[in-house]
């Protein structure tokens, strides 16, 4: 009986172990790699808050009075370049994914004479680098009478961006079980309605990641869009922000502010889109 009341908490109390020190060392390198990552995008949102003054005299620490109508200027400067940056990711990137399904679903699941010889042809084009390409897509864009248009920009990214997304889809869609495609066509689905119905929603969150990694590059390109367009109404915001520095050597704020206004979109699209990329990207044609 004696036994039976004792305190319950000392028979069932847990001893807690010691972290191990190996354990707190992986904690603090990776604490210091995250701070390393994000201080750049930190000390930009201090900065645009400052005058050139406050910069000179802490251009680390946060001074006031905090200085908001610096985002004021900077709008002004980067709101019609941000306008067409979103324009021409969007167009270039729906229209890469469109283009880019549809071809990889006919090397996928048609057999015809050639195929093979095609498919390496058009990938063998990942060996070639961009630089090289350059002199040689100014050119056919001029005798095309496209510069100073967003054609000049759009369909140079359409056609850029699809080898990528060909190997990629055409490894996904060829993984497809053939039972879905042929119980499509039992009930009696055309070869354009199996690819729309059957393998563009089996392959949504790859065509995600594909349409992600477009925009993100169509956004941040610098030399295409500087050498095709000179014209003001049509400079993109990645163009427009290396013109900052010249035109504000000497105002900090409204420059940071401007490199963050310019940041914000990519990041809102990728912050909506961030499930269907982290799927796609994990859903094994990619290896990350």
């Amino acid at each position: 009986m004696a036994q039976a009341t004792l305190n319950p908490n000392l028979t069932t109390a847990r001893v807690r172990k010691p972290v191990p020190v190996r354990q707190i060392i992986i904690w603090a390198i990776l604490i210091f790699l995250v701070f390393l990552s994000l201080y750049p995008f930190i000390f930009m949102i201090i900065t645009s808050f400052k005058t050139y003054s406050q910069y000179l005299h802490d251009f680390v620490g946060i001074q006031y009075p905090l200085h908001p109508e610096n985002y004021a200027v900077a709008w002004d400067i980067v709101r019609r370049p941000i306008l067409n940056s979103l324009f021409v990711s969007i167009a270039s990137a729906a229209g890469t994914v469109v283009f880019a399904s549809l071809s990889a679903y006919v090397f996928a699941r048609y057999r015809f004479p050639g195929r093979e010889f095609l498919f390496f042809a058009v990938i063998s084009l990942l060996m070639i680098p961009n630089v090289f390409q350059l002199i040689p897509r100014f050119m056919l864009v001029r005798e095309l009478g496209l510069l100073n248009t967003y054609w000049a920009l759009i369909l140079p990214y359409i056609a850029g961006g699809q080898i990528f997304a060909i190997f990629v889809l055409r490894s996904f869609f060829a993984s497809l079980p053939q039972e879905l495609f042929d119980a499509a066509k039992i009930d009696g689905a055309s070869d354009f309605k199996s690819f729309l119905y059957v393998a563009v929603p089996l392959s949504r969150s790859m065509i995600a990641t594909l349409a992600i990694l477009r925009l993100q590059q169509s956004w941040n390109d610098f030399i295409w869009p500087l050498v095709s367009t000179t014209d003001i109404n049509i400079r993109t915001v990645i163009v427009q922000l290396s013109f900052l520095q010249g035109q504000f050597g000497t105002q900090i704020g409204p420059m940071f502010a401007g490199y963050i206004l310019g940041s914000l979109p990519l990041l809102i699209i990728f912050a909506f889109g961030m499930k269907q990329f982290i799927a796609g990207m994990t859903s094994g044609a990619i290896k990350v």
